[in-house]
């Protein structure tokens, strides 16, 4: 809802696509400091963490809510909020992955993260519809009353999560001993050590990024101005097609809870991934919106598909002390995204949004086959492998 009235104004007070895609990426600057977030939550857990961001999430909305209904908000505020918001909000999705790692046992994670996904779709769906006919029938102010409420309750409502002692660490410092600030920056160089030694892992994460800087652009980010200049629509407009793509993304968070997912997790990221790029495609050149609408529905599905699959894929791979840095690193690779968006604006007003999108598409799918041949013993033929003998999957791990 936030993203979408935030969104809106920007693209209407501005008329500027490279701005748009400015604010956008203002949105994601925390992914920057996520391993260090991931780092906190392991040695403070995850509910401490929670209530503190959205703690100041809550403080945000509220100001951004006093300026507008005050007449004073411009879009400078809108992108100092934007930035302040952006340094804590995208790491709550680190803390909740975290949790789940933690309370879940090995063999319902895919249900799991499937039914997180499912609520957090449903979010967006009724965000998107609810925040668009706020913002045009009542104006961003009294819509933000609505964004604000709902930031404070989500606060209350994360009171509610068990206190969990933090996993100690073995190799951490004595308690009472001075070193603290050193052992964070420790423990940050043992995660991402962690992570980088880990074939599946580290395939996974290239693979988050591709996505980022290729894909969620084009899904998300760019959809204020495929609404005004693709489709000349409103921001009702705007929010069918948010709707649309999150719509896809809870069917699809529904099948995997209730079928529990694919057996093959891996194999599953990597095909869906694939077939979303060539559903963006597919939407880049769509005349009508009716069919626009549809093919970004199915992309939503097939999007949540890969997503859900790869998350359980790095909880399932992660060791227990390292969930809540892994999930820092996988949530660093969200930076792809305002490198995407970025460079997105500018190739938009250089050669137009078709061509762009076009072009993005295909990088999007040439690497993703390139990671699948690359680190094809960790992903495509990890079924294959579990039926040798005990030392053979890591002699071929280990090249």
């Amino acid at each position: 809802m936030e993203t979408l009235i935030l969104g809106w104004y920007v693209m209407v007070q501005t008329g500027s696509v490279l701005l748009l895609t400015a604010f956008g990426s203002l949105q994601l600057l925390g992914t920057l400091f996520a391993p260090m977030f991931g780092v906190l939550g392991d040695r403070l857990g995850g509910r401490a963490m929670l209530c503190a961001l959205r703690a100041i999430c809550s403080i945000l909305a509220a100001l951004l809510m006093v300026l507008a209904l005050a007449g004073m908000l411009t879009p400078v505020w809108v992108f100092i909020v934007a930035a302040l918001v952006g340094i804590v909000r995208p790491n709550d999705l680190v803390m909740r992955n975290a949790l789940i790692g933690e309370t879940i046992p090995p063999d319902h994670v895919m249900g799991a993260v499937g039914m997180s996904r499912a609520n957090a779709d449903s979010a967006r769906v009724a965000g998107a519809l609810v925040g668009a006919g706020l913002s045009t029938a009542l104006g961003i102010g009294y819509a933000y009353v609505f964004v604000t409420s709902f930031y404070v309750a989500s606060l209350a409502l994360t009171f509610g999560v068990s206190r969990r002692r933090p996993v100690p660490d073995p190799g951490a410092t004595p308690r009472g001993a001075s070193t603290l600030p050193t052992s964070n920056w420790r423990d940050l160089k043992d995660g991402l050590v962690y992570v980088l030694t880990t074939p599946k892992l580290l395939a996974l994460m290239w693979l988050a990024f591709l996505i980022n800087l290729t894909a969620y652009p084009l899904s998300s980010g760019l959809l204020p101005y495929v609404a005004k200049r693709i489709y000349m629509v409103d921001a009702t407009g705007l929010g069918w097609l948010v709707a649309s793509f999150s719509f896809g993304a809870l069917l699809a968070s529904i099948t995997m809870v209730v079928t529990g997912g694919p057996r093959r997790q891996d194999r599953a990221t990597l095909v869906h991934t694939m077939l979303w790029y060539a559903l963006l495609l597919g939407f880049g050149h769509v005349q009508a919106m009716g069919i626009g609408l549809l093919t970004l529905l199915l992309a939503g599905f097939v999007q949540s598909v890969a997503m859900i699959s790869m998350t359980a894929s790095l909880l399932a791979a992660s060791d227990t002390r390292f969930r809540g840095r892994v999930m820092g690193v996988r949530t660093l690779a969200i930076y792809g995204m305002p490198v995407g968006l970025m460079a997105s604006g500018a190739l938009i007003e250089l050669v137009g949004y078709r061509l762009t999108l076009s072009a993005y598409c295909a990088i999007g799918l040439v690497f993703t086959v390139l990671i699948g041949i690359r680190w094809r013993a960790s992903l495509w033929q990890r079924a294959r492998l579990a039926t040798a003998p005990a030392s053979e999957p890591q002699r071929v791990e280990a090249r």
